[in-house]
C-alpha cells in the first residue's frame, strides 16, 4: 500500500502529518493568484460539459506483485485528469479524458500503477480491454522477454482489441527501474496517459530510509480536448506541449500532500528516488540545497567509483535514473524541478508545472508551507 502522504513510496501517515503541521494548521484553498492567458480546459470547453460521466483519475498506486501472488490485471479505463484543479497559479489545468490503466480492484491512475516485483519472479500482467473501444498492448523496457511478450503488434502479431484480454507473461529478469506503456499507435496512446512504472528489486536489496518515485510528462493538451469533443485539432507533426507533469500533476498540485508527490524527509534521511521520464523530450531535473549521486541507470547499477555529487541530471525520453542523497540541509522547504524554465509553467503563469519539493518534516509547522497547501488546494 502507498503511505497516504507524499509521493509514492514511503512518505507518512495522515496521523503523522497532522501531528507535524503543528498550530499552524493547513487551511482549503483561497485561490490567490490568476492564470494571464485561459486555461487549458478553458481552451478546449468545459469537462463537465464534455465527459462528465466519466471517472476522475487518482494518485498512482505502488503495486507489490509478490504479494499478489505473481498476477496482476490491468484494466484499461477511460477517465478525466484533473492536473490541477484549483484556480492558484495558473489553474485549472485539466484534460478532459485520458486512457488509464488501474490494477485488479484499484483505481484508475495516469502514471498507471507503480508495479513491484523482486528480481527472479516468474509473473503475469493481465490486460482487460473489456470496456473500452480501443485496442492496447503492453510493452516493458528493460526485462528479457519472449518473442509474444513485446507487446509490439506489428512485430508479434498479437494486438489486445476492444473487448478483449490477454496475459503476458515475463520473469523479472533485469533488476531497476523500468518503464512500461503501450505499444498500439505509441505516440498517441502515450501522449493520452498509458505509460507507468515497474521496479524489480534486486535480490537482498536494501531500501533507504525513505524511497519515492517520480515520472515526468509532457503532454500536447490538444489530443485530449479533440478526443473529448472539444474545439481543438491535433497534430503529430506540430507537436506543441503546453502541460508539465510530475507522477501525472502540475505545480502546485504536486505539493498536495495526498494528490501531488511531495518529497517529504527527515533530517539525516538517506532519501532514494526512482526518475522516469515517459515523455518525448528532455527535462534536465535539478535539486535545491541537495547534491545527489546517481546510483542506477536504466536497470544497470552504477559503480560507486563512478558516482559523483551532482545537482542536475538530465533524463532523457524513456530513460530512468535512480538517486541518492543525504537530508542535510536546514530542514525547510526546497524545490526540486525542470531546469528547462518554460516547462515550469501553467500556461504564462510562473511558477506550475515539472515542480515540486523536498519537504522537511520539521518545516511543516510553518506559516509559508501552510500557504503552499492554500495553493496546491489541500483542504486538511
Amino acid at each position: 500500500m502507498t503511505p497516504d502522504i507524499g509521493a509514492p513510496g514511503d512518505g507518512i501517515t495522515r496521523r503523522e502529518f497532522v501531528a507535524a503541521t503543528g498550530t499552524t494548521g493547513v487551511v482549503a484553498a483561497a485561490g490567490c493568484t490568476t492564470t494571464t492567458r485561459p486555461s487549458v480546459d478553458e481552451q478546449g470547453g468545459s469537462r463537465a460539459g464534455m465527459q462528465s460521466s466519466l471517472p476522475t483519475t487518482s494518485p498512482p498506486e505502488v503495486v507489490d506483485v509478490n504479494k499478489r501472488g505473481g498476477s496482476v490485471t490491468l484494466r484499461t479505463v477511460n477517465a478525466a485528469h484533473d492536473v490541477h484543479p484549483g484556480e492558484a497559479m495558473g489553474g485549472p489545468v485539466q484534460l478532459p479524458v485520458v486512457w488509464a490503466w488501474q490494477a485488479d480492484d484499484g483505481d484508475p491512475s495516469v502514471p498507471g500503477p507503480i508495479l513491484r516485483v523482486e528480481e527472479g519472479t516468474e509473473f503475469e500482467i493481465t490486460l482487460d480491454n473489456t470496456d473500452v473501444e480501443m485496442p492496447h498492448t503492453f510493452h516493458v523496457h528493460g526485462l528479457q522477454t519472449t518473442w509474444e511478450n513485446d507487446g509490439v503488434p506489428t512485430s508479434t502479431g498479437i494486438t489486445v482489441g476492444a473487448g478483449e484480454t490477454h496475459t503476458y507473461q515475463f520473469t523479472a529478469n533485469t533488476p531497476g527501474t523500468h518503464i512500461y506503456h503501450c505499444h498500439y499507435q505509441t505516440p498517441r496512446h502515450i501522449e493520452m496517459g498509458m505509460y507507468g512504472t515497474l521496479r524489480v528489486d534486486p535480490k537482498g536489496y536494501e531500501p533507504a530510509d525513505k524511497e519515492y518515485f517520480m515520472t515526468f510528462k509532457e503532454w500536447d493538451s490538444r489530443l485530449s480536448r479533440q478526443l473529448a469533443g472539444g474545439d481543438a485539432t491535433y497534430d503529430i507533426t506540430n507537436r506543441q506541449p503546453d502541460v508539465f507533469t510530475i507522477n501525472g500533476k502540475s505545480a502546485p498540485r504536486t505539493l498536495h500532500p495526498e494528490d501531488g508527490s511531495p518529497v517529504i524527509v527527515d533530517k539525516g534521511d538517506t532519501v532514494r528516488i526512482h526518475w522516469t521520464n515517459a515523455g518525448f523530450r528532455a527535462h534536465p531535473m535539478h535539486t535545491h540545497n541537495h547534491r545527489f549521486r546517481v546510483v542506477e541507470r536504466d536497470g544497470s547499477p552504477v559503480p560507486e567509483a563512478a558516482q559523483y555529487a551532482r545537482d542536475t541530471q538530465n533524463v532523457g525520453p524513456a530513460e530512468r535514473y535512480t538517486i541518492e542523497f543525504e537530508a542535510n540541509a536546514d530542514p525547510g522547504i526546497y524545490l526540486m524541478h525542470c531546469h528547462k524554465v518554460d516547462h515550469v509553467t501553467n500556461g504564462s503563469t510562473y511558477p506550475g508545472g515539472m515542480l515540486s519539493g523536498i519537504v522537511y518534516r520539521d518545516a511543516m509547522d510553518t506559516d509559508i508551507f501552510s500557504q503552499l497547501m492554500e495553493y496546491a488546494g489541500y483542504e486538511g
